[in-house]
């Protein structure tokens, strides 16, 4: 096993509770509130620490909303 695998797999299950693909609305209202934190700590500062968490929680979202929540035409 790599280092980076090591690494991944002792940090994991305490960012796994952040950073899941959203299977019901629950934890796709989960997400949305925790992006709205990040949102307010964040803000424009891509140089923010936790700016790459943002943009990745926002995928997930957006990911969830493709594929669970109609389009209007």
């Amino acid at each position: 096993m790599s280092e980076s695998v090591k690494e991944t797999l002792q940090r994991w299950p305490g960012v796994s509770q952040f950073v899941f693909v959203p299977q019901t609305e629950e934890q796709y209202a989960r997400l949305v509130a925790l992006l709205d934190e990040l949102i307010d700590e964040v803000g424009e500062d891509e140089r923010h620490p936790l700016a790459s968490l943002m943009d990745v929680i926002g995928v997930l979202i957006e990911k969830y909303e493709d594929d669970h929540i109609p389009k209007l035409n």
